[in-house]
C-alpha cells in the first residue's frame, strides 16, 4: 500500500470530522446526550468512542517504530472502551481538532516501507497479534467512516441536516 492512499484517508478524515463538528455544535445538550437506539445510544457516546479509539489506535501505532509525533506525552494514557471522557460537548469540540492534527502530523512521518512492515500490538482483550501496517492503518481510518456514518443517522434523527461526507471538499 502507499502512502499516498493514507494520506488521502488522513485529510479525509480531519476535514470532514471538521464539517461533522459545525452540525454537532448546533446541537442542544439534550440533543447530544438523547438515547437514540443504537449499540452507542448518543451523539455523545459516539463522539466518545470515535475520539478513544482514535486516540488509543495512535498508541498502537507507536509499536511500528518510533515517531515524533507519537513520543509525546499527550498519548501516556489509556482510554477503556466505552469510556465517556468528555463532560460536555464543548470539551469534545475542543480536543477534538488536536487529535485530528496530530493523526495527520503521524500520516506525514510515514514511509512507504512503513506501509509495507509488519505492526505487532496487542489487542484489548490481551491477545497478541501481528497485521500488515499499512492495512491495519487503513482499518484505522474505516473505522472512523463507520461511526461518523452512525452520528450522520443519529443528526438526522434530531432534526439536523447534514452532509459532511462530500468526497469533493475534501480531495485536491
Amino acid at each position: 500500500m502507499q502512502k499516498e492512499v493514507i494520506e488521502l484517508f488522513a485529510n479525509y478524515n480531519k476535514l470532514t470530522n471538521e464539517a461533522m463538528n459545525d452540525v454537532i455544535k448546533t446541537l442542544s445538550k439534550a440533543e447530544w446526550e438523547k438515547s437514540l437506539g443504537g449499540y452507542f445510544p448518543s451523539v455523545r457516546s459516539l463522539c466518545s468512542h470515535l475520539y478513544t479509539t482514535d486516540f488509543n489506535w495512535m498508541k498502537r501505532f507507536r509499536n511500528l517504530r518510533s515517531f515524533t509525533t507519537l513520543k509525546d506525552a499527550f498519548f501516556d494514557k489509556t482510554y477503556a472502551r466505552g469510556e465517556m471522557i468528555f463532560e460536555d460537548m464543548g470539551e469534545y469540540l475542543a480536543r477534538r481538532p488536536d487529535l485530528d492534527n496530530r493523526i495527520l502530523a503521524f500520516v506525514h512521518e510515514l514511509t512507504n516501507a512503513d506501509m509495507d512492515s509488519v505492526l505487532k500490538f496487542t489487542d484489548p482483550a490481551g491477545k497478541a497479534q501481528e497485521r500488515n501496517a499499512g492495512g491495519h492503518i487503513l482499518q484505522y481510518f474505516n473505522h472512523g467512516t463507520h461511526h461518523r456514518g452512525a452520528i450522520s443517522v443519529y443528526l438526522e434523527q434530531l432534526g439536523h441536516p447534514n452532509d459532511f461526507a462530500s468526497f469533493g471538499k475534501v480531495v485536491k
